[in-house]
Formats: structure tokens, sequence, C-alpha cells
């Protein structure tokens, strides 16, 4: 009986130790997003030496379709990216538990 608690004790430590916060994901996933939109902004731009910084960031949970489909988890991100004298702005999308992430729609240019 004391050895079966003990072994329950752990899987729950083990259970509780490995979950990580909604916010905790859309932090690690943060340094690709900002990535993906320096590189897509410096090659918009014409301007190698663009910087990009995160205006806003969260994570977008999507409509679940059934009990046997649930869509993934993403993270998505406004990115501003200025550098030579213009700026535009990104949105990055981060899917949870993929393999990277994309800057997608229209760039707002500020010249």
């Amino acid at each position: 009986m004391r050895k079966s608690f003990t072994l329950g004790a752990m899987a729950l430590c083990a259970i509780l130790c490995g979950c990580v916060s909604q916010q905790q994901r859309v932090d690690r996933m943060q340094p690709g997003a900002v990535q993906v939109a320096q590189k897509r902004g410096a090659f918009e731009l014409a301007c190698p030496t663009a910087t990009a910084e995160v205006l806003s960031k969260e994570m977008m949970q999507g409509a679940a379709a059934g009990p046997l489909f649930t869509p993934p988890q993403r993270a998505e991100y406004t990115v501003g990216v200025a550098g030579c004298g213009q700026r535009a702005t990104y949105l990055v999308v981060c899917t949870v538990g993929g393999t990277g992430c994309v800057a997608g729609g229209t760039r707002n240019v500020t010249r």
C-alpha cells in the first residue's frame, strides 16, 4: 500500500512539474517569431540592418471541431520591424509543437 502511494505521488509530481503555462509557451516561442519577422522585414524593406521587436503576443485557441479533433494551439505575435528610415508590422503565427513560425498577412509600411 505504501509503495503504491509513493509511486502515485511521484507520478503526480512528474505530471505537475511537466506542465507549462500558456504564457511560458508564448515566451518560449517568441525568439523564433522575432527572427522570422526580422528576416522578412529586412528583405521587404531592402534593409539588412532592420531590427524587430514584439508589440503584442497571445496564445490563441481554435474552436473545438468535435470530441475526436482538437485544433492546434498557436501563439500570435505582432512584430514591428524598423530600419533604413522605414517601419513595418507583421503578424507572426507559431503553432505549439510545430517546426517554426510564419510571418503572414500584409505588411503595413511607414516611410
